[in-house]
Parts: C-alpha cells; sequence; structure tokens
C-alpha cells in the first residue's frame, strides 16, 4: 500500500529497519552500561549519597520550597507573557503605521536581548527602587527577565500563526461586513490557537526552564539553586544534578501532554462543530420555486 507523501517499506527495507533499531539499541545500551560504570568507579553510587533523597527533610528543606518558586516564576511569567505576546504580535499587523512601528521595534529589542541580561538589568532596576524589600527583589527580577524576552518571542508566535490561515478568512470576514478588529477576535485568534499551540507549549518549557538563570546569578532560590545549598550539605553534588534533572523532565512532561490533551480537544471540537453545519446545511430545504413567469418588477403571473 502506497502513499502520496511517501511509499510504503518492502520486504528488504523492513528488515534493514530492524537492523538499524537493533543497532541503535545495542549502541544505547553500550552507552548507559559506560556511563552506570564510570559513575560505580567514581563512588557516585554508594547508597549514602541517594540515601537523602529517600528522607522527608531533603525535599521539604529544600527542593519542593525551590520547586515551588520555580513555578510560582514561571506562572506569572506565562500569565503575563502570553497576553503581552498577543497583543503585540496582532500590533505588528496594524494597517495603521503609527502602531505597526512602534510594535515591531519593541518586539525586536527585547528579542534581541538575552534574558539573562534582561533579569539583570531588572535587579538593578528593582534595587534603586525604594519600594521593593530585598526578598522579593530576585522573583521580580526573574519575572521581568522572562515577561520581556517571552512576550517578544510569543508576538511572533502569534502573528505567524495568524498569517499562516488562509488570505480567504479574512477575505469572507470582510464580505459579510465584520470589521478587522471583529475579524481578528472571532474568527483569525480562535482557528490560529491550534496551529500555534505546539510553538506556544514550547516556549512555556523555556521559561520553565530558564527560572534557573535566577537562581544562577540573582540568588533566587528556585530548585537548581537550592540543589547547591543541598548537594553542600549532604556531598552529593552528581546525584542531586540528577534528581533536579528529573524533576524538570517531569514537569516539561506534563506540560507538553497538557498541550498534546488540549489539541486533540480543540481538534475534535472544531471537527465536531463543521460535522453539525453540514449537517444543518444537508437538512436545509432547497427553495421552491413558484410557477408562472417573472416580470422585470419582481412580481409574479
Amino acid at each position: 500500500m502506497t502513499s502520496v507523501l511517501y511509499d510504503a517499506p518492502g520486504p528488504r527495507a523492513k528488515r534493514r529497519n530492524i537492523v538499524y533499531t537493533a543497532g541503535f539499541l545495542a549502541v544505547l545500551a553500550l552507552l548507559c552500561w559506560w556511563i552506570f560504570s564510570v559513575m560505580s568507579d567514581k563512588g557516585q553510587l554508594e547508597w549514602s549519597l541517594w540515601k537523602p533523597f529517600t528522607e522527608a527533610q531533603a525535599w521539604t528543606t529544600y527542593l519542593l520550597p525551590g520547586l515551588g518558586n520555580t513555578l510560582k516564576a514561571a506562572a506569572l511569567a506565562m500569565v503575563i507573557a502570553l497576553p503581552l505576546g498577543a497583543i503585540f504580535g496582532i500590533a505588528r499587523m496594524s494597517d495603521h503605521r503609527w502602531i505597526r512601528v512602534p510594535a515591531s521595534v519593541v518586539v525586536e529589542f527585547f528579542r534581541a536581548i538575552p534574558v539573562l541580561l534582561l533579569m539583570l538589568f531588572a535587579n538593578q532596576l528593582y534595587a534603586n527602587s525604594s519600594g521593593i524589600s530585598s526578598d522579593l527583589r530576585p522573583l521580580y527580577a526573574v519575572v521581568t527577565g522572562l515577561v520581556l524576552y517571552n512576550a517578544s518571542v510569543l508576538a511572533e508566535v502569534v502573528r505567524a500563526g495568524i498569517l499562516s490561515l488562509p488570505k480567504g478568512q479574512t477575505e469572507a470576514a470582510k464580505a459579510i461586513g465584520l470589521r478587522k478588529g471583529q475579524t481578528m477576535t472571532s474568527i483569525l485568534l480562535p482557528q490560529s490557537v491550534t496551529a500555534m499551540l505546539p510553538a506556544l507549549v514550547s516556549q512555556l518549557v523555556v521559561i520553565v526552564k530558564d527560572t534557573a538563570l535566577g537562581g544562577a546569578i540573582l540568588a533566587f532560590t528556585e530548585l537548581l539553586n537550592a540543589r547547591g545549598t543541598l548537594a553542600a550539605n549532604y556531598a552529593n553534588v552528581i546525584p542531586s544534578f540528577i534528581v533536579v534533572a528529573l524533576i524538570y523532565i517531569v514537569l516539561n512532561l506534563i506540560l507538553t501532554t497538557f498541550a498534546s490533551w488540549l489539541e486533540r480537544r480543540l481538534r475534535r471540537a472544531k471537527k465536531s462543530t463543521g460535522a453539525v453545519l453540514a449537517a444543518d446545511l444537508a437538512g436545509a430545504e432547497e427553495p421552491v420555486a413558484e410557477p408562472g413567469i417573472r416580470t422585470g418588477d419582481g412580481s409574479t403571473t
């Protein structure tokens, strides 16, 4: 059986794929064995190094508070950056030059600056402000840097998602008398959400991971920073890195799984809506022409 996009593999291709798969699995097994051997030779598999992660103190004192700060900073940055990105993405598509040009300058400016520098600038700005305490300053600086950078990236995601839609959508909206704002909010944005979702989720994952920059330079007690304190107390640097890496992997898998579920749900909703509309159109009665001859004034004789 063949497809428009590719030819189905034959017997030789199937055997070749099996050989490639077996070879890859063998190389992967050898790599895992080598890593395990090196860690064993260096004494990194001793139970005394891993035992703290089976006790409540390591979690309640270090890891869970750090994880809470990571989630807090990431959630605040997501909640602020998403609407800002949507606003600037739509503004870049405006017909008015006085809106489009400043929005483009802002987006390109903050997208060009590394998020680490944005955090440092924000921290210095808040340090010169007497209204912000030193305890909250690292959190504010991390969130500000994440928002400024990721909002500019999300603006491009939103703009690309809207531009990916067929132009017929906009033309049809104009034909029925909708204004551009109504077309954007009622037709273009809802349809582009499904197309934008993978890129949006990818950027949200970046936000979660970039919170670690605040712990590295601003003494923000997030997950990676808390790991450093834990490793200093228990002298288990490598095991603590592995455990924290697994926590980050689980967080990102949860976020990706939720996004995949949401995307499938949106696609099913779109298909069901289209099926209902098609059924309504199919069930509509055809207009029956009246007998007689229609005259020029619209009357029938």
